[in-house]
């Protein structure tokens, strides 16, 4: 079985489009979770997928292009202590 990469995405949305942004978040099949956060930041995303490239790939030309998305950062989870 191949181990998957993990990122945790942040992102900012424009003000009262957060609901859209994370249901088109939650489109994404190498979205495994969306939620909405307090802060500077509007929502947190976890990914997974067969690498950092196709990590890159699905913020870069998924995640950044959805409508009232301002920014994003990126957290690359360390595959070592990425255990259950």
């Amino acid at each position: 079985m191949n181990k998957l990469e993990t990122a945790l995405v942040l992102v900012k949305s424009e003000i009262s489009h957060e609901m859209d942004v994370m249901r088109q978040l939650l489109k994404i099949d190498q979205v495994k979770e969306a939620k909405g956060t307090f802060g500077l930041y509007d929502i947190f995303v976890k990914i997974e997928a067969n690498s950092s490239l196709e990590i890159a790939d699905i913020i870069t030309k998924q995640i950044r292009k959805i409508t009232h998305v301002i920014s994003t950062t990126t957290l690359s989870v360390i595959p070592e202590q990425n255990k259950k």
